[in-house]
């Protein structure tokens, strides 16, 4: 008997010796006049045991019973159920097994079997939330999150999240690289889905922000004295599409796309490999199939406003044209454009006025094609075949000519015996000859 039945007991103690009226031992225990009544007639009868509840002590009837706790425990045991929560493990138990059981009953089993331990909570410090956005549509957070997603059963995967501030909505798709062209094929397929939102919110990586090149003995300018850099691809795609973006100065700071993170990396993890997802192919489906959908009917939340504030594509919105990468050439007197180290041919019926030495967009887009753009006006590009330079003629071989010896001509010959026709000094008297005063021609 707790101590609250005890005081019980002796409010209508004092009603059954009539020390105080029905009426005021109901309003005293909290509780209608007739069940004093009924109370007083179960004193006279059992004695104090009538203040006790008539289950307490004996066995619910609801209880799992062993053999089905045992199975549960097997079931939970097995590798790839290893480090689910018992939120989730009551989940797939009702989902793959056909067994419902309460999260709370099945934590304390869990935790009686060691499957599970409960975590202190951490103290954390305390702020002020930022309030979500009353309108669907009207920011949506976009960040890509690197993760062991596939436990090292396949390649290493990327997943990129959009989710809406308003409402929680969760688009989502795994790639092989954090690039610009991944990022704006997810970008395109929500565009196609929802239309185009009031603005996304991203963090500072190089994909949405042109990073100053600053040598290493310089310091970096403050942020208000640069000069303005040029958009990057995405940031170009989204002026061209009438989207504001607007940059995160910390992680904290999109907190909403960052807890996400932390849910996929958590459940998503889990339920691929309950799946057994080994390729990018077999993640995605599931990712389409199974997490997205129970996301957006479990998470997403309802808005302020029910008011939809995203913006249908018109006809001047050329995903093709915007979503690709861009870069400008000048045309040559010829009508060619350098591209790739190789010349592109430009053709049109019939040739735009002032084509020539003017700067045409050149857009590399997603599926692998390429488009030029003069102006208003897309013309016909090819590359020009590479001209195949000419062998050389060989040159004839010269006939071998005998080797001779030299021999001076006749001339020459008479003219070299004559020096020594005539006889020279004697050595000793050419000894003393002074030099000095004689001319340089001996007689």
């Amino acid at each position: 008997m707790t101590q609250r039945d005890r005081d019980r007991l002796v409010v209508l103690k004092k009603a059954l010796k009539k020390l105080i009226r029905q009426n005021q031992a109901a309003k005293e225990l909290g509780i209608s006049a007739r069940q004093v009544k009924r109370l007083l007639r179960g004193l006279r009868e059992k004695g104090d045991k009538a203040v006790l509840h008539g289950l307490r002590g004996l066995e619910s009837k609801r209880k799992t019973p062993p053999a089905t706790r045992e199975k549960i425990v097997g079931i939970l045991s097995q590798e790839i159920y290893r480090d689910f929560a018992p939120t989730l493990a009551s989940e797939y138990l009702a989902e793959k097994h056909g067994i419902r059981i309460g999260r709370e009953t099945l934590r304390k089993l869990m935790m009686e079997a060691g499957l599970w331990r409960a975590r202190r909570q951490k103290v954390v410090a305390v702020h002020q939330w930022r309030p979500r956005r009353s309108c669907r549509g009207e920011l949506v957070q976009w960040d890509t999150s690197e993760h062991d997603w596939l436990e090292g059963r396949g390649e290493k995967l990327y997943l990129i999240h959009m989710i809406d501030d308003a409402t929680s909505e969760l688009t989502a798709r795994f790639v092989r690289h954090d690039s610009t062209e991944e990022n704006m094929r997810v970008l395109w397929t929500y565009l196609e889905k929802h239309g185009r939102p009031v603005a996304f919110y991203t963090d500072k990586a190089s994909v949405f922000v042109t990073t100053p090149k600053v040598p290493r003995d310089e310091k970096q300018l403050p942020r208000d004295t640069r000069e303005p850099l040029p958009p990057t691809q995405i940031g170009r795609a989204l002026r061209e599409l009438g989207i504001t973006w607007i940059a995160a100065h910390s992680p904290q700071a999109k907190g909403r796309v960052e807890r996400s993170f932390g849910t996929a990396q958590d459940r998503l993890v889990k339920g691929l490999r309950v799946a057994g997802a080994c390729t990018l192919e077999d993640a995605n489906r599931y990712l389409e199939q199974h997490f997205l959908p129970w996301w957006n009917q479990h998470l997403a939340v309802l808005p302020a406003s029910a008011v939809d504030a995203h913006r249908p594509l018109g006809p001047e919105h050329q995903l093709a044209a915007s979503l690709s990468r861009v870069e400008t050439r000048q045309v040559g007197n010829d009508y060619t454009v350098p591209l790739d180290g190789r010349k592109h041919r430009l053709s049109s019926a019939p040739m735009p006025a002032g084509l020539r030495g003017a700067t045409v967009r050149i857009e590399r887009r997603l599926d692998g094609s390429l488009a030029v753009r003069f102006r208003d006006r897309y013309l016909n590009v090819e590359e020009c075949a590479v001209a195949v330079k000419s062998a050389p003629l060989p040159t004839p071989a010269k006939p071998p000519q005998s080797r001779r010896s030299w021999s001076p001509p006749p001339a020459s010959r008479a003219a070299i015996d004559k020096l020594f026709d005539r006889a020279g000094p004697p050595l000793w008297k050419a000894a003393r000859i002074d030099r000095t005063r004689t001319p340089d021609r001996l007689d």
